[in-house]
């Protein structure tokens, strides 16, 4: 496995693979590695001949320093899982390669609504740092396949709109995989090292908020999404959340709310517990009858 801090050695060494025609599979991380990110690098080494893992913790998309100051910093192990993975490649750089120019007058991104629902009305300029760093890295690795986890499924919603945005040589396919999960339930996430044992127990009532409602669709059951969304809070804050910022019944393309149970829709959670903010969904697919 090689290790590049510095965009041109890296893209010496994805040179090297494209004269051979080669596919390159691309994972962005902060570090702090878990099953779910080494399952991006599985899916990356099924699909891609060369897979490029990013680590960078983002200074520009944490509106809370002191969130920024907790974020868990594993280089030493992440690197050994990586190269347990079978990863090929590993992008290491220091702030200054990233924003040689500073953290000032970043350019601005038009992602409209999308940036100030749920996400982005709880964490200003967030998502501008997102896409601020991964156009960055897009431009640094230049992959074909970007493979990202749909735990933070705005997040993939915002990079599906940058790639539409701006032109990519090669055109980028995103590939969004699936939420990994403990055998709890509970979403795999960086965050969790800083969950006692007993809030990682309580942190359950997530995934149990996306049973009743899939319960209460099977059995028709007739509540407002207002009424859902109302009672799924008030289960998180009776098992030991301190507060939630939102549960969101959306439409998974534009993430607007919506009030109609009839049809594909997400359900968003962000929540505190612990004094760790914890970020989940589920998507509930209308089934349409057979035949149809």
């Amino acid at each position: 496995m090689k290790i590049f801090e510095t965009k041109q050695a890296l893209q010496d060494f994805i040179d090297e693979h494209r004269s051979k025609n080669d596919l390159i599979g691309f994972v962005p991380t902060m570090g702090a590695l878990h099953e779910g990110h080494l399952s991006l690098i599985e899916k990356s080494k099924e699909q891609s001949a060369v897979t490029v893992c990013s680590i960078f913790i983002n200074p520009t998309q944490f509106n809370d320093p002191k969130d920024f100051e907790k974020y868990p910093k594993t280089i030493k192990e992440d690197l050994q899982k990586l190269e347990l993975a079978g990863c090929e490649a590993v992008f290491l750089p220091p702030v200054s390669e990233m924003y040689p120019e500073g953290m000032h007058q970043l350019p601005h991104y038009p992602l409209g609504r999308l940036e100030e629902l749920w996400e982005g009305a709880h964490r200003p300029g967030h998502f501008q740092g997102v896409c601020v760093i991964v156009h960055r890295l897009l431009e640094a690795v230049r992959p074909d396949l970007l493979f990202m986890g749909s735990k933070d499924f705005q997040q993939v919603a915002v990079i599906r709109q940058l790639l539409a945005q701006y032109s990519f040589k090669p055109t980028i396919e995103l590939i969004s995989c699936e939420t990994v999960r403990e055998t709890s339930g509970l979403a795999m996430s960086s965050r969790n090292v800083r969950l006692s044992p007993e809030q990682k127990i309580q942190a359950l009532a997530i995934y149990h908020g996306f049973d009743k409602i899939q319960k209460a669709i099977q059995e028709q059951i007739t509540c407002s999404t207002k009424e859902l969304e109302r009672q799924f809070a008030q289960q998180l804050l009776d098992a030991g959340f301190e507060s939630v910022d939102y549960i969101a019944f959306a439409d998974p393309e534009s993430l607007e709310p919506i009030s109609d149970l009839s049809q594909t829709f997400v359900v968003l959670v962000a929540a505190f517990i612990g004094g760790v903010r914890l970020i989940d969904n589920q998507l509930f697919y209308h089934e349409l009858p057979k035949g149809v």
